[in-house]
């Protein structure tokens, strides 16, 4: 934890959008329940949900670049030690969050009249092991941030371009080449997966066993990082003019790329395929530019407080909301002779009769982003720091 900043205003105004971004999607009042922007695209395609994973893969890239332009990207042992800790913690908690939900969900399902407490703590702790998902969003962070950080202090920075280039490239002719463009038990990357993982550890996309955060697929999203370092560099100017002439171009190219592209090889977020990453890194670039001209060109720096509190303390706030998620949909209670979660009983009860379903899950989606601000608001203004 740390009380210090000399922080650039513009990248946290858009790190705190995405987490936003990040909570809002991920807690709707039902999951049965969504308005389709706030759904992510089935297979292939793209919604303004699927925006928000890689736009924050692409502001760590950024982040990356500005941190070691302090130390002029020097690698050491004690630099690579703290690179491999930071990640293996981030990796961890990423695991964490998995098992508390797990764990959660299971102590709800067991009935404490047939089983004694302890007896039931025990089983929900030891019994889900078998079953426990292995990757997700932090531990994939956790690996594209590492390699990419690596990359970044080992090699030099005119190469990235070509380096990003190469591995777009190969990896999307390897999905096309081994016709693993649709989701099915051949498609490579969940094959891959299930050869490392296991099955049992793995998420279920549409019944099938497909890893959506998988280790193949990992190989696109270092590159997504490195896109981002380079725009650090981009944006590594004293002349505002500069930055967003090459911020615009940039993203202009990624975003008409994709686009083309995507007629060989479909946009597609589960197998963070190439031109989704052109399209997402375009369309991040576009955004982070307008930012930058809004707020360091134009000077309007006023007004940013509810994204600038999430962004100052991105992991930990993203990590609270998935323990929070957890607590108020298992911790239950009986009301009116039923048994129903704390958030069932603010969806079905307050928010439902009035609002409806699809306008009751996004309220509901709406009041739990209130709530995390509210805690990254008090972080905020006691200037409190916490670094994962």
């Amino acid at each position: 934890m740390q009380t210090t900043s000399s922080r650039l205003l513009s990248l946290d105004v858009l790190r705190g959008i995405t987490i936003a971004g990040m909570i809002l999607v991920n807690n709707p009042g039902s999951w049965q329940h969504i308005y389709t922007p706030l759904q992510h695209a089935r297979w292939d395609g793209l919604t303004p949900t699927d925006l928000v994973f890689p736009f924050f893969m692409f502001i760590m890239g950024v982040s990356i670049y500005l941190s070691y332009k302090k130390f002029d990207f020097r690698f050491s042992h004690q630099t690579c030690l703290k690179l491999v800790r930071r990640s293996l913690l981030l990796f961890l908690i990423g695991l964490f969050l998995n098992y508390f939900g797990l764990f959660c969900r299971t102590l709800a399902s067991l009935r404490i009249e047939e089983i004694a407490l302890g007896q039931k703590w025990l089983i929900a702790a030891t019994d889900i092991l078998p079953d426990l998902r292995i990757m997700g969003v932090l531990q994939r962070l956790a690996l594209a941030s590492l390699l990419a950080s690596m990359i970044t202090l080992c090699l030099r920075r005119k190469a990235l371009p070509w380096l990003i280039g190469g591995i777009l490239v190969v990896y999307g002719i390897g999905m096309i080449a081994a016709g693993s463009l649709t989701l099915n038990d051949e498609n490579i990357v969940g094959v891959v997966d299930r050869a490392v993982l296991g099955t049992s550890h793995m998420y279920k996309l549409h019944g099938i066993n497909f890893e959506p955060e998988g280790l193949l697929s990992t190989l696109p999203c270092i590159a997504h990082v490195l896109i981002g370092v380079v725009v650090g560099r981009f944006i590594d100017t004293q002349h505002h003019t500069d930055k967003i002439r090459k911020l615009f171009l940039f993203g202009t190219v990624l975003l008409f790329a994709g686009l083309l592209l995507q007629y060989a090889l479909p946009i597609n977020k589960s197998l963070w395929s190439s031109t989704y990453v052109l399209v997402t890194c375009g369309l991040a670039s576009l955004l982070f530019g307008l930012l930058i001209w809004l707020i360091d060109i134009k000077g309007w720096r006023r007004g940013w407080v509810f994204f600038e509190s999430f962004g100052i303390n991105p992991m930990a706030i993203f990590v609270i909301g998935g323990i929070l998620t957890t607590l108020i949909g298992n911790i239950g209670f009986t009301f009116h002779e039923q048994h129903t979660s704390l958030k069932g009983f603010v969806y079905d009860t307050l928010l439902v009769p009035y609002a409806g379903y699809e306008l009751g899950s996004l309220l509901f989606a709406l009041l739990f982003v209130g709530i995390c601000w509210g805690i990254s608001y008090i972080l905020y203004r006691k200037n409190i720091y916490i670094k994962i």
